[in-house]
């Protein structure tokens, strides 16, 4: 797909860091950017900020771990929007730095649900469209802990590694030219990485803002010649 076409993006956890970076980034090049967040007052203050007021609200309150929201969700974006061009499952949720075997059942859970699952009801609910429209791109976001480890982030990892393999395998199943690709974001200076590295630890790395200028254009750039590739942000 043509960067310089007015795409219709479809972007999940827009509330803050990457995807609120994307929205940024993609709206000001033109583009129709659809997302959902779990937090109503930042949906609000989403749809305030970037919704003009001859258009339908753009960002919903949606948790894409709840297979009943996102398929109402998508019935609603597809009837307004039509089939996205992109759809870019950035959602994703990290465990507290801990030893696989002391992680709480209830939290490697929500990492799995939200990571693997969040994704999947997303999939689930907008690719038939694609599919009958004929073209679209999809973007599940790794992580480069989806393709090496770590200690004491095993769940993220394993639900990472899990991305990797869907998207591959997905890729596979999609008939040209829709494509689907992992992509490694990189490392970014955001709040999942706080929770890992340390305010001062992320503090060394690059900003969301500064991340996008040069993401979000690679990602525009994503086509079938790249299907089931793991890619990696520049």
């Amino acid at each position: 797909m043509a960067s310089s076409n007015q795409e219709v993006i479809l972007v999940t956890g827009v509330s803050a860091g990457l995807g609120l970076a994307m929205v940024k980034w993609f709206t000001s090049k033109g583009h129709t950017v659809i997302g959902c967040a779990r937090s109503a007052e930042k949906v609000k203050q989403l749809n305030d900020q970037f919704c003009k007021a001859n258009k339908p609200q753009q960002f919903s309150v949606v948790n894409v771990v709840n297979d009943k929201e996102v398929k109402q969700w998508a019935q609603d974006v597809i009837s307004r929007f039509g089939p996205p061009s992109f759809v870019i499952n950035n959602a994703a949720t990290v465990n507290s730095n801990s030893n696989v075997w002391q992680i709480h059942a209830e939290e490697f859970d929500k990492v799995i649900d939200v990571n693997i699952k969040g994704t999947m009801n997303v999939i689930r609910h907008f690719v038939p469209d694609m599919i009958k429209a004929g073209k679209g791109v999809v973007v599940n976001f790794s992580s480069g802990w989806g393709r090496s480890v770590s200690p004491q982030v095993a769940p993220y990892c394993a639900s990472k590694w899990a991305i990797e393999g869907l998207s591959k395998a997905m890729a596979m199943e999609l008939p040209a030219p829709l494509t689907c690709v992992p992509l490694n974001p990189g490392i970014i200076n955001t709040s999942m990485l706080e929770d890992v590295f340390g305010k001062r630890g992320a503090a060394m790395h690059q900003t969301p803002e500064e991340w996008s200028s040069a993401a979000c254009p690679f990602i525009l750039s994503i086509n079938r010649a790249q299907n089931g590739q793991s890619l990696s942000a520049p």
